[in-house]
């Protein structure tokens, strides 16, 4: 991908760092979830720390970036509900293996009183030009969704959701094309998403088992997409305990 300017890709806002570097800008924001009275779903505050940083934190690993600084503002105060805020948001970047690497800083609310809890993160990495992985996806690849979208308080059961050590680990991988953390927008709109940057359409695949889930909110990036080729789809099942299911493949427009 060739970048000369600052521009948008998907949810990321890329910019060039010099000739051979492209800055990675990312982000994602909650409420109503958290210890506030007004909460619609009641949840500790380091657990909506946790999660609501891991959305743009997957966002920039996705793309092969290194994140280097989170950018936390709370609509809440200090103590105690910010220090559980950060508190959660520093041991989802310490779960990653990033702690060492990551500058943290952000604000809150401290000129009133607030009964919701509300909060943005924004994750800023780099990446060299050569590793951007973006639009990578090729003609005849599967796109595969790894994990169940799910949001609210069916997240809050801890099991099958997507994280950034399982990002870290396919980026390992050379055969996986690119990844893509599933938004509130649903599985169906992202798997668009990622036909259309790499010039391709998608080819929807009729599974019963995801087909009712696919316009359905994934959260806090629930769920992930990756594009391989066919030929490595047993290679992928058996990298997680995650469940599989194939969304479709692409084709040339």
């Amino acid at each position: 991908m060739d970048i000369n300017g600052i521009t948008s890709f998907r949810d990321l806002i890329l910019a060039p760092l010099g000739a051979n570097e492209i800055l990675v800008i990312a982000c994602d924001s909650l409420g109503g979830v958290g210890p506030k009275p007004h909460d619609n779903v009641k949840t500790p505050a380091d657990v909506v720390g946790k999660f609501t940083v891991r959305v743009p934190l997957m966002e920039v690993l996705a793309c092969g970036a290194s994140p280097f600084a989170v950018v936390n503002t709370l609509n809440v105060e200090m103590e105690p509900t910010g220090t559980g805020f950060i508190k959660g948001i520093r041991e989802e970047i310490m779960m990653a293996g990033l702690s060492d690497d990551i500058a943290i800083t952000g604000s809150t609310e401290e000129n009133t009183t607030t009964c919701q809890s509300g909060l943005g993160i924004t994750v800023i990495g780099r990446a060299a030009k050569s590793e951007l992985r973006l639009g990578k996806s090729g003609a005849g690849d599967l796109v595969v969704c790894m994990g169940w979208p799910k949001v609210g308080s069916e997240v809050l059961d801890g099991t099958e959701n997507a994280d950034p050590v399982l990002v870290k680990k396919l980026l390992t991988l050379p055969y996986v094309r690119e990844i893509l953390p599933v938004g509130s927008c649903g599985v169906l709109y992202e798997a668009e998403l990622l036909a259309l940057g790499s010039g391709n359409r998608l080819a929807l695949m009729p599974f019963p088992n995801i087909d009712l889930q696919k316009h359905k909110s994934a959260g806090p990036s629930t769920c992930i997409l990756v594009s391989i080729e066919e030929i490595y789809l047993t290679a992928l099942s058996e990298l997680t305990d995650l469940p599989l299911f194939i969304i479709g493949s692409l084709a040339k427009k």
